[in-house]
């Protein structure tokens, strides 16, 4: 049950019987302190405003169309014409029993999309590093949580796989080959891109077959296909290992590389010409936007097609939009690329839709994030000025982690230890990330990641095993939960509210791609556990009645915690 949606459809209907205009919206929003109700609708202002009359006068004719008496206790208009809604605990219990007894937690069921999420993104012959992260998690997070509403999602890992470099590449590989120490050389792969490049720059006769190599690859020469499938291949083999210590949900079928889109590129360059939209200039083509100025006030133009007859990034992501169109019938695309590349994204979008290539019912949305900091405010470095590596930072919050759980479990066996000291360190450093709203730069600390206090992976986790362990120590089966819930006290009706509202939130997730959004109603409902736990006897409590009562209010805060920290691929323990 989405409540701000149900009560924002009631409100509009009452809206429009009392003469607003058709426009008007009634701006539902969960109250923020208890006094002002459970809900507030603010649009009356605005829509008394354009009818040019009071607007408590209008809040009053609402109030007389307004049919919420089964859902409501009482309904007040507050200040110059707020109307404050106090939700009746009777009818926010009934909800709790229905999330409850359904596996979904009683989600408001989606009408399926086609939803292609393009996150990732890591390139050949190079490992993961930091910058990868953000993109990684935060896209996994999108996915998660549009599958689990009922959305068909396509995970694309669009792959730097093509390029000029290859021929470098290519060309080194068979050095290597030749000196029987392939395998050896790729085992780094930092080290074999930066011994190829070295080679490159120092050798003529090298550098002068790299250039062959990639004009006969583009070509599609087999033995250079061969030799770029291996380097590609081992790549991901690579970056697989990384996917499944993070907990992420990519696999090899998912990918998407940008070779994929080649065979696209020449068609696409000739229709642009074709339909006017692309001019030769100065031996390239160029499309000339008059959406975007350069320096000097002139149309912006964006090159699709080199001198030389080489193709641009701009020119890979037309056709890699039209293709999501045309091959996989998407209704949304959603990009997780940092804010740098928003003006390039942008642009080529504009060619697209100029151009005819996808629907305007068709979304592409650039869901953009900031970069990850050092405590110096610098992009995140290692200690000697280098990109830090996602297996190293992975394996520095493992050890880190382990020492924390060791501390608290001295007499743990070390099997279980590692277990959790993973969950614990992935999970914050994940959590870290996605707690924080994305579209902004945020500092990096392992000394706040890894506490149990505040807003943190461990905090939440550790939250999650202290509700699960209430129903173990109960002893009892779910099923013999027979006695209906019922919300006799304010901590009571506060933890079943914010149960329910597990809707509302996953909704604006999946909407606004905002993970940061799931966290913070993680991390309040395990505030408002905590507050009904203090205050309300469980196990102990006065009778059975009000005791099966709350143990299934934690039941449900156990099931609600640990689906919210799935959507976030984030995992739980038993015991911590």
């Amino acid at each position: 049950m989405n409540i701000q949606a149900f009560l924002s459809e009631k409100i509009s209907m009452a809206m429009s019987a009392a003469g607003a205009p058709a426009d008007s919206e009634p701006l539902v929003r969960q109250s923020a302190k208890v006094q002002f109700g459970d809900y507030q609708a603010n649009g009356v202002m605005g829509a008394a405003k354009k009818m040019g009359i009071p607007p408590r006068q209008l809040a009053e004719k609402i109030l007389e169309h307004l049919d919420i008496t089964d859902i409501a206790d009482k309904v007040e208009i507050a200040g110059p014409g707020f109307i404050n809604i106090f939700l009746s605990p009777v009818w926010v219990a009934q909800q709790a029993e229905f999330a409850l007894a359904d596996e979904h937690l009683n989600i408001t069921k989606v009408t399926p999309e086609t939803i292609v999420i393009d996150y990732s993104s890591p390139n050949v012959a190079k490992q993961m590093h930091v910058g990868h992260l953000r993109s990684t998690i935060i896209g996994d997070a999108s996915a998660r949580t549009l599958s689990f509403l009922g959305h068909n999602v396509i995970r694309a890992n669009h792959l730097g796989d093509w390029g000029t470099q290859f021929g470098m590449l290519i060309a080194y590989l068979e050095k290597k080959q030749n000196e029987n120490a392939a395998d050896m050389a790729l085992a780094d792969l930092e080290e074999f891109y930066r011994e190829a490049k070295k080679c490159y720059d120092e050798d003529e006769v090298f550098a002068e077959r790299a250039r062959n190599y990639v004009v006969r690859l583009q070509g599609g020469d087999e033995y250079c296909r061969t030799m770029w499938r291996k380097l590609v291949d081992i790549t991901m083999q690579q970056n697989q290992l990384t996917y499944q210590r993070l907990n992420v949900t990519l696999t090899e079928d998912d990918i998407m590389g940008e070779s994929l889109y080649n065979p696209m590129l020449p068609g696409i360059v000739a229709d642009l010409k074709a339909k006017g939209l692309a001019v030769e200039s100065e031996g390239a083509t160029v499309v000339f936007l008059d959406e975007y100025k350069n320096k000097e006030g002139e149309p912006m133009g964006v090159i699709i097609q080199k001198k030389d007859g080489g193709y641009l990034y701009t020119t890979t992501d037309i056709a890699c939009a039209k293709y999501r169109h045309e091959q996989l019938h998407a209704n949304r695309v959603l990009y997780y690329i940092d804010s740098r590349q928003h003006q390039h994204l942008m642009q080529a979008w504009t060619i697209v839709r100029k151009a005819g290539y996808i629907p305007d019912s068709m979304s592409l949305e650039h869901h953009m994030f900031g970069m990850m900091l050092g405590k110096d405010g610098r992009p995140f470095k290692t200690r000697s000025g280098g990109t830090v590596r996602l297996t190293d930072l992975l394996d520095e919050a493992h050890e880190r982690a382990l020492t924390l759980i060791r501390e608290k479990n001295p007499d743990m066996d070390e099997e279980e230890l590692n277990n959790i000291a993973r969950v614990v360190g992935i999970g914050a450093v994940k959590y870290a990330d996605l707690s924080k709203n994305r579209t902004t730069d945020y500092i990096f600390d392992w000394d706040l990641m890894l506490s149990f206090e505040g807003n943190t992976a461990p905090y939440m986790q550790y939250a999650y095993t202290r509700v699960a362990s209430i129903f173990k120590r109960a002893e009892i089966d779910e099923s013999a939960l027979t006695q209906p819930i019922s919300l006799t006290q304010p901590h009571e009706k506060q933890l079943a509210l914010r149960l329910v509202q597990f809707d509302e939130t996953i909704t604006q997730v999946a909407r606004e791609g905002t993970p940061h959004v799931m966290c913070a109603y993680l991390y309040d409902l395990a505030q408002s556990f905590s507050g009904f736990y203090e205050n309300c006897p469980i196990l102990s409590a006065e009778n059975d009645n009000v005791r099966q009562s709350r143990l299934k209010l934690a039941r449900l805060t156990a099931r609600t915690l640990k689906q919210g920290l799935e959507t976030l691929g984030i995992e739980t323990v038993d015991r911590m």
